[in-house]
Order: structure tokens, then sequence, then C-alpha cells
């Protein structure tokens, strides 16, 4: 109940008035009618007329009356109503955080997670109808990245409040965000997300984790900037570094690291490593991130790949790279099995016949050679012939 107290007025004006004001305050629905103490007008109204008292009067009320609006005022009195489409193992994860700051959450999915819901006090629908009728403050695209285009083109946007945001939390951007330029309506609001961390990464918390985001449609000083701030806020209070970044930088570091990483634990993970007694510290590490990367399906590495344009440039680099360290290895291997022919044909042209002396050398001979893995060395193009002149002929060895 709102009450306003007007200063400096004199027991003589209070009694002049008294009864003119009465019945203009009993008809005021938001001022109590039941006043303990004398109303106390100021001075200066005592020149003015009725008529500009009761609007000063009225003015006072409304003002005092107006609700706040700031953001910390909207977080601790209206709980954003959140609906995830795709309640997989990252939806999961971030539902149960997003309750855990008291958040309301809603769900749907291709598969049937109704358990999981009640378990956790989500709400969980059959269809993204049934989702979108409910009007949700912000609509979180969890699907894989190769599905995404066909969920988002399904949402019936008319369904939903014309001021929603729509969120994706794809490890690609630029695809996600010229998509949802493309089909979502104008007056929507987009913010492309990549929470960089998982439920392995994340499971005990998010202090330190990195959190990137573009706010790429969002209108400015409006009650969906303030919802978008309220959102943020949700992985900002759990201690992730915030990182704003445009979807188009955002792809170009995502390549060189992310997918690299992706790709050597691809590669590591069909060499069917295994542990030793004498494991060093760095191929335990080796291990971990092969065992952790392995485990995300191969829909999305795939979708690293196939969504994300600078990827095709880094496997080319990565594999000119290998080959690089292959060569550099081998020419040391052909350089140094020269080095031995040519001492072991010294040592025999200068000893007796009968005793022929054994080379001291711990490398393999040229018949070794041709026994070792697959990464051995293996002529450009035919045989090589490597030719040793000695004092009455040459020797010839293929390599």
């Amino acid at each position: 109940m709102a009450s306003f107290q007007l200063c400096h007025t004199t027991a003589n004006l209070h009694q002049t008035h008294q009864a003119n004001l009465s019945p203009m305050l009993a008809s005021t629905n938001s001022i109590s009618t039941n006043i303990s103490t004398p109303m106390k007008l100021s001075s200066n109204l005592g020149k003015q007329s009725l008529s500009s008292k009761k609007t000063h009067i009225i003015n006072h009320i409304d003002n005092s009356m107006e609700p706040s609006v700031s953001s910390s005022t909207i977080i601790q009195e209206f709980p954003l109503k959140i609906g995830i489409i795709g309640l997989g193992e990252f939806g999961q994860f971030l539902a149960q955080a997003f309750k855990r700051q008291g958040h309301n959450v809603l769900g749907t999915s291709r598969s049937d997670y109704t358990q999981f819901c009640q378990d956790n006090g989500i709400e969980f629908f059959r269809n993204v109808n049934g989702l979108c009728e409910a009007e949700p403050d912000v609509l979180l695209v969890c699907s894989s990245i190769v599905s995404t285009e066909s969920v988002v083109r399904a949402i019936p946007f008319h369904k939903l409040k014309p001021d929603t945001i729509i969120v994706d939390v794809l490890s690609v951007k630029q695809f996600p965000k010229n998509l949802l330029l493309d089909v979502v309506p104008s007056e929507f609001g987009i913010l492309c997300t990549h929470p960089m961390f998982g439920k392995f990464s994340g499971k005990n918390r998010w202090e330190g984790l990195r959190f990137v985001y573009e706010q790429v449609r969002i209108t400015e000083n409006s009650v969906q900037q303030k919802k978008c701030e309220q959102f943020l806020n949700i992985f900002q209070d759990e201690g992730c570094t915030m990182v704003e970044m445009s979807c188009e930088k955002h792809d170009q570091y995502a390549a060189e690291s992310q997918f690299i990483t992706h790709t050597i634990a691809r590669v590591l993970s069909h060499m069917n490593l295994e542990s030793t007694p004498i494991d060093t510290k760095g191929y335990e590490t080796l291990m971990e991130l092969t065992k952790n990367t392995a485990s995300h399906s191969s829909e999305l590495y795939e979708g690293l790949f196939l969504f994300n344009m600078n990827t095709t440039k880094q496997i080319e680099k990565l594999d000119k790279a290998f080959e690089t360290v292959k060569q550099n290895l081998f020419e040391k291997l052909r350089a140094t099995i020269r080095k031995q022919m040519q001492e072991t044909v010294s040592i025999e042209k200068t000893s007796e016949p009968a005793i022929a002396a054994q080379p001291s050398h711990f490398l393999p001979t040229n018949e070794d050679v041709k026994d070792l893995s697959s990464f051995s060395f293996i002529p450009k193009k035919g045989n090589q012939d490597v030719s040793i002149k000695v004092n009455n002929g040459v020797h010839h060895a293929t390599l």
C-alpha cells in the first residue's frame, strides 16, 4: 500500500482543507482511507486550487509506486523460463545447472525423458509445439550440429512471445549464426554461445571454464536485453570466464585448437594404445586425452569438420607437418645407414678375406630395414642404388 507525507503544513490549513480533501482521497484507489495521523499539506499548496493539489498528490503516489526494472530485481523476483530443445547429455547437463540457480526449465526431445525431468523438477513436453505454447523467455537449441538446421526450421515461432531469445550452444558458430539470421523472425533475439566444457570437464565446477558468446541480435534498452543479461549471468555466477567474440573469430580459433585436439585424439584411438608399467606423465596425458575425446560421438567430430570452413586448412597443415617429421626422421636413417655401409666395406677391404670384421654398430643393417614398421623408408621411385667406390671396383647396395 502506498504512503505519502506532505510537509511544512500549518494546523489551520489542515483544518480548512481536511473536509474538502476527504472525498478526493476516498476516490483514489491506491490510498488508504484510514489515516491514523493528521495529513499535512505543504504551505505552498495554500494558494493553489484544489484541482492542482489533487494532481500533485496523485503524481506523488504514482511515482512512489513505479516498479524497479533493474536486472537485479528481475533476477530476484522473476526467474527465467528456459525451454530446451534436445535433452541429450549436454542438454541435461545445462538443464540441471539452470534449475540449480532457481530458473524454470522446460524440455522436449525426440526420446522420452519423462523420468529425468520428473527427477529434476523439469516440465517435459512430447513435442516442440507444446514447449513453444508454454512461452519460454529463452529457447535453447541443444541438438547435434548436423541436425540443427532441421530442428530450427521446425520451430513454430508464431507460438512464442515476439521477444523470445533463441540461443544455440554448438561447437561451431558461423553456421548457426547464419542459419538463425535466415530463419528466425526479426523481432526475436539471437544469442550464439559456446560453453567450452561438458559433463566431464565441468562435472565438479565451472570456475575458470570459458563461455564464448556473441549477441547477434538483441534489442538494446529493452526487456529482451535484460533477459539476455540474466541468462548470461547464469554462467558468470557459476564462475565461467566470459569471452565475448564474433562467431567468425571463434571458428578460426576453434579449428586451430578444438578440432586439432579431437583429430589427434581420434588418430591415437586407432592405435589402440595401452598403459604400461613405465608410463611417463606425457603418455598418461595422451591416454587421458584419447579417452575423454574419443568418448564424444563421431557425429560431433564430423560436425566440427563439416560445418567449420577453417578445418580443411588445418587438416592439410597437420598432414604436411606429419610428413615433414617423417621425412626428417628417414633422411637421418638413410644417412646413418650409408655411413655404416661405407665403414663396413672399408673394413672388409683392408682385412684378410677369411677374417672379415663385423661392424660394431647398433643401428639396423640393410636387411633389417626391410622389416621395419610401416613408417620405414620406402623409395619414392623404384629402388635407390647406393654406389660406394673402392680400389678395384664398385660395390652396390640397394635401399
